[in-house]
C-alpha cells in the first residue's frame, strides 16, 4: 500500500526544511533506513532516510522549501496506481511546494543575478499587496519566524509563493529592498563573484544580528598557560595505541564546564524574557565548517574525561566538515567556546551564540613575561575574553566564573 512521505520535523522549533538534492530517483526501490533525500534547515544540511520499504513511485517536490508535514514523494510497490494520492499531495502543498512554484516560475538563481533590473517592483518588496480586509497572511512557517525575530510585518510584503504565499527569501529581500537608487557602474565580466547565501548562512546572519542587539559587556584576563600545556603532554604520554591525541583546547573545555558548575548564572540561556540555568555543562565548539561557522555540543563535558572529550570532539569536528552533523548535535548547547588560538590570534572579543548568556574567546598560547613569586620570568600566557548577556549576567558574576576558570587554567588538577 502506497505511503505519503512528509517532510519531517528533525529538531525542536523546526518549522521548515529546503530540499536540497534526492539521493534516489522515480522508480527506484528504497529500504527503510536508506537516505532518500538531503534537507537543509536553518541549522544543518542532513540526509533523511526512508521509514519503510518500497519504490520511489513519485517526487512530488524534486527540491525547494517546504513546511514541516508536507508530502515530499509517494513510496509503494512497483505499479501501483497512486495518481489519487499525488493530486491530494500536490492539493494540499496548495497546488504546489512554495520554492518549487518559485523554481519553475523562474530563470536560475545566476541568470537572474546576471541580468539588469527594470524598474518593476523586486521581489519580496515592500510594496503592500492587494488583500481584502481581514483577510489573512499567507506565509510559510519559517517566513513567519524570521518576520517575528526581525519586527517586520508581514502584511507589508509581497509574497512570491503559490497564490501569493510568502515564503523566506521574501522576508529577507524584502528588508533588504531600499528605495531604487542609481544603477552601479559596469563592472567588467569576470570580475565579481556573485554567492548566493545557504540556510545555513543566512541562520548566521539572522542569529548574529540578534545577538548584536543584546546589551553586552567583556572582561578579560591573562592566565599563566605552564600547567594546562603540562596537563595535555602528560595525557599525550599515556596515549593508549587508537585513541584521539587531546589537545590544549579539550583539557580547557573541561575546566571550563568544571567551572560552569560552580557559576550557574553563566551556565544558562535567556528565552522569551525567562533564565533557564543548567545543572550540566554542554559546552559548544564553534568549528569553521564549508558551510560556514557551526556549534556542535559536547554533552555533559563536567562529567567527562579529557579523553573522552577529545573523542568526542575529533567526531563532531569530522562530521561537520563534512556535512554530516544531524541537528541533534547542534541542539541544547548552555555555553560555548570560540579558540582561533590555531591561528595566532592572541586575543578577540566572540559574539554571543543565542539563547546562551556567555561565550568565551580564546587566543594563542604566547611566551610573554610574566611574575611568578615576585620574579619576572618568560612563560606561556593565555588570553581569555568573556562575552556577557548583561539581561542575565552582572559584572560581578561573570567576573567570579572568570577567576574560576583562571584559577583552573593555571591549576587543572583542581579541576579535574
Amino acid at each position: 500500500m502506497a505511503v505519503e512521505v512528509k517532510l519531517p520535523r528533525l529538531g525542536q522549533g523546526m518549522e521548515a526544511g529546503t530540499i536540497v538534492r534526492w539521493l534516489k530517483s522515480e522508480g527506484e526501490a528504497v529500504s527503510k533506513g536508506e537516505p532518500l533525500y538531503e534537507l537543509d534547515t536553518d541549522k544543518v544540511t542532513q540526509e533523511v532516510e526512508a521509514e519503510a520499504d518500497g519504490v520511489l513511485l513519485k517526487i512530488v517536490l524534486p527540491e525547494g522549501e517546504a513546511d514541516v508535514g508536507t508530502t515530499v514523494a509517494i513510496l509503494g510497490s512497483e505499479g501501483e496506481d497512486v495518481s489519487e494520492l499525488i493530486a491530494g499531495a500536490q492539493g494540499g502543498n496548495g497546488g504546489a511546494p512554495a520554492a518549487a512554484a518559485d523554481e519553475a516560475a523562474s530563470e536560475p538563481a545566476k541568470s537572474r543575478a546576471e541580468e539588469p533590473r527594470s524598474g518593476s517592483e523586486p521581489q519580496g518588496s515592500l510594496a503592500a499587496p492587494a488583500r481584502r480586509p481581514g483577510e489573512r497572511v499567507k506565509a510559510s512557517p519559517l517566513a513567519r519566524r524570521i518576520a517575528r525575530e526581525r519586527g517586520i510585518d508581514l502584511a507589508a510584503l509581497t509574497g512570491t509563493g503559490p497564490d501569493g504565499r510568502i515564503i523566506a527569501e521574501d522576508v529577507e529581500q524584502g528588508v533588504a529592498a531600499p528605495a531604487p537608487a542609481a544603477a552601479p557602474a559596469a563592472v567588467p565580466a569576470g570580475e565579481v563573484e556573485i554567492v548566493e547565501l545557504t540556510s545555513v548562512r543566512k541562520t548566521i546572519a539572522r542569529r548574529l544580528t540578534e545577538a548584536w542587539q543584546a546589551p553586552v559587556f567583556q572582561l578579560t584576563v591573562t592566565a599563566n598557560a605552564v600547567e594546562l600545556v603540562a596537563t595535555r603532554e602528560r595525557m599525550v604520554e599515556l596515549l593508549r595505541e587508537g585513541e584521539v591525541k587531546p589537545t590544549v583546547n579539550d583539557v580547557l573545555t573541561r575546566v571550563v564546564a568544571s567551572a560552569l558548575v560552580r557559576h550557574r548564572p553563566v551556565n544558562a540561556t535567556f528565552v522569551d524574557g525567562k533564565l533557564q540555568r543548567y545543572p550540566g555543562a554542554n559546552v559548544g565548539i564553534a568549528v569553521a565548517a564549508p558551510s560556514g561557522l557551526i556549534v556542535p555540543v559536547i554533552r555533559d563535558a563536567d562529567r567527562k574525561s579529557v579523553q573522552r572529550i577529545a573523542a568526542d570532539r575529533a567526531d563532531l569536528v569530522s562530521r561537520a566538515r563534512d556535512g554530516k552533523l544531524q541537528l541533534a548535535d547542534l541542539e541544547g548547547g548552555t555555553f560555548t567556546i570560540s579558540n582561533l588560538g590555531m591561528y595566532g590570534i592572541e586575543q578577540f572579543i566572540a559574539v554571543l551564540n543565542p539563547p546562551q548568556v556567555a561565550i568565551l574567546a580564546v587566543g594563542s598560547i604566547e611566551d610573554r613575561p610574566h611574575a611568578i613569586d615576585g620574579k619576572l620570568e618568560i612563560a606561556p600566557t593565555l588570553t581569555l575574553t568573556l562575552t556577557c548577556d548583561h539581561r542575565a549576567i552582572d559584572g560581578s558574576e561573570g567576573a567570579e566564573f572568570l577567576r574560576t576558570v583562571k584559577q583552573f587554567v593555571e591549576s587543572p588538577a583542581l579541576a579535574l
